[in-house]
């Protein structure tokens, strides 16, 4: 099995391609809003380096959301293009629980609780646990909520860019964000599953109605 992961919804962009056991390939490109001119050369010099195909790929995994509504957008797109373009199955992740399993693979946490500014004073927030398979297992539901709403759902350690934002003392694990590797890591059992979906259905997720609407509200809350 050969597994390409994209993430681009927190605004970064990383690629990561991984077998059955291990990584072979992973990239990261941490300057703000780079996606569009990043991701596309990113995946080339995966495939270069490897000397791959996208056709020797048994499935692509990306972050469907919530997040960065245009880094969730470019992320479904490729993903959608390079799948159908190959007849290649995909895995959608959630960022949050990504950005669980970072917390893990970063700080050795085992329960915590991920959440994303979602500007307009609003965040993403889900609670996530360990399993049996070191992955980050949702305990709650994904919501969107206001500051004071989210507060009152935190269950375990915050981590992710809404930490302070809902409880200011809260910055220790602020900083983590998820990459590539943990779609990849999440997304590997999966595909061994065969738990996949087709190119039609991976759809990004972002929480907020009408997010088109909102663009110049969220533009105005940077």
């Amino acid at each position: 099995m050969k597994l390409l992961a994209l993430e681009t919804a927190n605004e970064q962009c990383s690629v990561s391609i991984v077998d059955d056991t291990q990584e072979l390939f992973f990239q990261l490109d941490a300057r703000a809003k780079a996606q569009t001119q990043t991701i596309l050369p990113m995946i080339e010099q995966a495939f270069n380096q490897l000397a791959l195909s996208a056709a020797d790929l048994t499935a692509i995994a990306f972050s469907r959301g919530p997040g960065s509504f245009s880094g969730v957008r470019i992320n479904a797109a490729v993903t959608q293009a390079l799948a159908w373009a190959n007849d290649l199955p995909v895995v959608p992740v959630s960022s949050l629980q990504a950005l669980a399993q970072a917390a893990y693979r970063v700080a050795g946490l085992r329960s915590v609780t991920a959440v994303l500014d979602a500007r307009m004073n609003e965040v993403y927030i889900a609670s996530f646990e360990l399993d049996q398979h070191g992955i980050m297992q949702a305990v709650d539901t994904e919501q969107l909520l206001n500051y004071s709403a989210a507060s009152q759902a935190v269950r375990f350690e915050l981590v992710g860019s809404g930490s302070a934002l809902i409880q200011p003392e809260a910055i220790e694990f602020k900083e983590i964000v998820a990459t590539a590797q943990d779609i990849a890591q999440i997304a590997r059992i999966a595909a061994l599953q065969q738990q996949w979906v087709m190119a039609e259905e991976a759809l990004p997720v972002y929480l907020r109605d009408n997010a088109w609407k909102k663009i110049p509200e969220q533009i105005k809350a940077t």
